[in-house]
């Protein structure tokens, strides 16, 4: 066989070995991310409880990466301290070298069935959790026979002086050979691959065991590569940084006596087609043993080596919009629902500023109003952009997500048109309204507390209703729109008297008549987008109300009608006469 037609012959097996490793990974997190996520935060209440965690997840997932974004993620958000996620990280090392384990046997003919099962269940179920299911069973029968195809190209080229030389030139220098693996690991984001292929390696007889110990080393070290260097945050760094130094440190403890330790693995009568996988389990082992007593002290150290940064100038700039955390849905969903909960505090400000400007105590704040209009809808813009990329990169099969999804676009988009209206209505009208010398009078300004009062509570329900999705929740901010209409027609009732005692005043004083209190009185114009603002916030609960009770959103889309009462549309006022 020529060392073309070899080349490119291996390099099919490795890709369809990290397509399977793929598939798998991302079948099980989108059938079930949402509820391994769940059982993983409820799990962390030690560090032994978060070692088994880590361990459980990653053996299903068949990826220590995802188990890690969800760790990071945990850890971004302040839900769990650094420390458990430390001993997390541990317990995914450990996990990751079980399922390298699991794969190393001879399983071959169980792969025909898998694919076969696999294929006939994506394409006649209908459930996406049965879809994920198969896609998880074709990703596991892809990797078999790339492992079993891989064996077999491999097995010709057993003497081929070429390769006997490149692979004798790494017994010389483990630390080359460890760079190399750390390296081609970083590439293939994937230890598992490379700790099979070495195995494979070993079967035919093509590298020594010092050399596969050495190689191993490395595909460790190089598996925590990809998520430090995808992390863009300081606070994010550090849970992949301290992954990364444990490794290494247990990595070039070993390396300066790796030939006493290979002769010890084979006087255990350990056969060379094992060597690397088992090693493989037994480095993470003594890595979790070593290092899960010191995890708070770790923690404290790396706290300091990254502090937390200060927070940016400019407030409309994402902070939790990871990069790395795209393809998994259930972080990413977290990621964009906390720079929502940013925007719905921004909108909150603006509008306990826009009550001050209102009665001049503070007429300085516009031009901050302003400012958060500004950086609201820079957030905005950002988090569809990054729903957008998550979308593209899976089909979010699973309907909680994808409803979920949709939950955040439109709080977004309702966030957004609630700043807009007190940036460039309101303040603006108060502000044109102070340079004409009006003011409203005590009776106006206490009916426009009052609704303003109102639709603050209701801004704080709207928040609750749309971290927790509770039914109870959301029909009473659906049942507030009755109280702003009553504080409206209150409010124009209040106009009307007034223009009454005006009138009765004029024709007292023998003038014609007076439509000056009704032309110069901004107080219906402002009651009028206080109620705009109301009927924003009143949407976050449509989603919930509209879903039938123990089922799933995505069905209930069309009874609508059924669920809710007719309501007029949020702009009434503006309607065409």
């Amino acid at each position: 066989m020529s060392g073309t037609r070899l080349l490119l012959l291996l390099a099919g097996d490795v890709g369809l070995l990290l397509w399977g490793t793929h598939m798998v990974s991302t079948g099980v997190q989108r059938g079930y991310g949402s509820v391994l996520r769940v059982w993983l935060e409820r799990n962390l209440s030690s560090r032994w409880a978060s070692f088994a965690a880590g361990v459980g997840i990653t053996t299903l997932l068949q990826s220590s990466t995802a188990t890690g974004l969800m760790a990071v993620s945990f850890t971004e958000s302040g839900v769990i301290a650094l420390a458990p996620a430390l001993a997390v990280m541990l317990g995914a090392n450990v996990g990751t070298a079980i399922v390298a384990k699991m794969l190393s046997f001879d399983v071959s003919l169980i792969a025909p069935p898998l694919l076969l099962a696999g294929v006939m269940i994506f394409r006649w179920s209908r459930g996406s959790h049965f879809k994920n299911a198969a896609r998880a069973a074709i990703g596991l029968g892809l990797i078999i026979t790339a492992l079993s195809a891989m064996q077999h190209t491999l097995a010709p080229v057993e003497a081929a002086p070429l390769l006997r030389e490149f692979l004798g030139a790494l017994s010389a220098e483990p630390l080359l050979a460890m760079i190399v693996a750390a390296l081609l690991t970083w590439a293939c984001h994937s230890s598992v691959a490379i700790v099979l292929f070495v195995a494979s390696l070993s079967v035919g007889h093509l590298l020594g065991a010092q050399e596969v110990l050495a190689l191993v080393l490395g595909a460790n070290v190089g598996g925590a590569m990809p998520a430090l260097v995808h992390a863009s945050t300081p606070i994010a760094r550090r849970l992949p940084l301290g992954n990364l130094l444990v490794r290494l440190l247990g990595a070039l403890f070993l390396l300066p006596v790796l030939g006493f330790v290979a002769r010890g693995l084979q006087s255990l009568a350990i056969a060379d087609g094992r060597l690397a996988v088992d090693f493989h389990v037994l480095f993470n082992l003594a890595l979790a043993i070593a290092f899960l007593p010191f995890v708070e002290r770790s923690a404290s150290r790396l706290i300091k080596i990254l502090p937390d940064p200060p927070r940016p100038v400019d407030p409309g700039r994402p902070l939790y919009l990871e990069t790395a955390a795209v393809d998994s849905a259930p972080v990413a969903l977290a990621n964009s629902t906390r720079e929502t909960l940013r925007m719905a505090d921004m909108a909150d400000d603006m509008l306990r500023a826009s009550l001050e400007v209102f009665r001049g105590e503070d007429r300085a704040r516009a031009a901050a109003v302003a400012e958060s209009d500004r950086a609201i809808r820079q957030l905005g813009s950002a988090i569809r952009s990054y729903l957008v990329a998550v979308s593209s990169e899976q089909t979010l099969d699973d309907s909680r997500e994808g409803a979920r999804l949709q939950d955040i676009l439109s709080a977004v988009i309702n966030i957004e048109h609630v700043s807009d209206i007190v940036a460039n209505s309101l303040i603006d009208f108060v502000v044109r309204s102070q340079k004409q010398g009006l003011v409203l009078s005590a009776e106006e300004l206490q009916a426009i507390g009052a609704m303003h009062d109102e639709v603050l509570e209701s801004l704080r329900l709207a928040v609750a209703v749309f971290l927790r999705g509770d039914a109870t929740d959301a029909k009473r901010l659906f049942e507030r729109k009755a109280r702003l209409r009553e504080m409206e027609a209150d409010t124009t009732a209040l106009v009307v008297r007034k223009l009454r005692d005006s009138l009765a005043a004029a024709r007292a004083a023998g003038q014609e008549g007076s439509t000056a209190v009704l032309d110069d009185s901004g107080v219906l114009r402002v009651a009028r987008d206080l109620r705009r603002i109301h009927s924003h916030l009143a949407s976050f609960a449509y989603p919930v109300l509209r879903a039938p009770a123990g089922g799933s959103r995505r069905r209930s889309r069309g009874r609508a009608a059924e669920r809710l009462p007719a309501e007029p549309p949020a702009n009434w006022a503006d309607r065409p006469r």
